[in-house]
């Protein structure tokens, strides 16, 4: 199955201390991604959406920078996981905070890819009132 790359970005106002852990830990992720997120050995973190466990592991991690979840097939297959990750930047010029989101998957729905992270986003920016 061909896979598609979603690349969004997403001013926040909150600094990369602030935000780091929403993105990267069980309970961050679990107040504003997923219904309930919960970690197992070996950096594994298994989402869960509509009562679906998706087993994910977290393939790199930069403090306060980016973070990156490779989601497990399952099925022992060679096919290309699909990610997500996370990158945090901020702008020299304005100071201001911006998430930068790559979703790699085999959803090619790019409008309803950007409805998606746009609903995220904003419980996000509710969470950590930006």
């Amino acid at each position: 199955m061909e896979k598609y790359k979603f690349v969004a970005e997403y001013e926040l106002r909150a600094s990369p201390k602030v935000l780091f852990p929403y993105i990267s830990t069980a309970s961050g992720l679990s107040q504003w991604f997923a219904n309930k997120v919960n970690v197992r050995p070996d950096h594994q973190f298994d989402f869960f959406w509509d009562n679906e466990s998706h087993l994910a592991r977290q393939v790199s991690i930069r403090q306060n920078k980016s973070v990156r979840f490779e989601f497990l097939n399952g099925n022992g297959s060679s096919e290309e996981h699909n990610y997500i990750d996370f990158r945090v930047d901020v702008s020299e010029l304005t100071q201001s905070t911006f998430l930068r989101i790559t979703d790699y998957s085999s959803n090619a729905d790019a409008d309803e890819l950007k409805s998606l992270w746009n609903s995220l986003i904003d419980k996000l920016k509710e969470i950590v009132g930006s």
